[in-house]
């Protein structure tokens, strides 16, 4: 990483031996500075203004803030900031909101640490980086069609129906986070939002009868 100024980073992470181990990390990295770290959405929105870091590393699941928002936000707020997520999560779904939100890498926190190193590089010199893991993922998805699971389907006939996530959630036997996760595949595989394309879908595909 060949910069002339060293790269301002700050973390956003709900465990601060998440946050320990990371500096640590960095400390190993001379064109590196910690200037900044938060443990919730609305610390990280404060110190992200006071401490104006080049580039910050966010959580997906802080307390009060889904991290995917939190970098939605601040990707509006400061569109030169470069954000990577460090997430616990391999899910597909989170990988491309992170990406709509903003975001210009994502990787797995059980990564080597060789890994996250790379991540940062890549991201502070402008480009993107995705673990390894997510990246196999992201290209077998590109080779899938977009037809909807089972499940998705019947997720989408109950958002046909008006149902909201906690009712689906309930209806289903599924977690309210499981819900969410179908929704944004949905979203993603049918580039659909406006609820009577979405029920025209339903029909022509057989999910729910005229």
């Amino acid at each position: 990483m060949n910069l002339l100024h060293p790269i301002r980073v700050a973390l956003v992470d709900d465990h601060s031996l998440v946050r320990d181990g990371i500096k640590a990390l960095l400390a190993v990295m001379p064109p590196l500075e910690v200037v900044g770290e938060a443990e919730n959405g609305a610390e990280a929105l404060e110190m992200v203004k006071r401490c104006q870091p080049d580039l910050l590393l966010v959580d997906i699941g802080l307390k009060d803030m889904n991290g995917l928002e939190l970098t939605r936000v601040l990707s509006k707020q400061y569109p030169l900031l470069k954000i990577l997520v460090l997430s616990m999560y391999d899910n597909h779904e989170y990988v491309s909101e992170s990406v709509r939100s903003g975001a210009s890498g994502y990787v797995l926190k059980n990564s080597p640490s060789r890994e996250i190193i790379a991540a940062i590089e890549a991201i502070a010199s402008g480009g993107t980086f995705y673990s390894a893991a997510i990246a196999q993922r992201l290209i077998a998805d590109k080779n899938t069609d977009n037809e909807l699971t089972p499940r998705e389907s019947q997720v989408l006939r109950k958002m046909v129906e008006g149902l909201n996530n906690k009712e689906m959630a309930r209806e289903l036997d599924i977690s309210v986070r499981t819900v969410e996760t179908h929704r944004l595949s949905i979203r993603r595989k049918l580039n659909i939002d406006k609820p009577a394309a979405l029920v025209k879908y339903a029909i022509d595909h057989g999910i729910i009868s005229h």
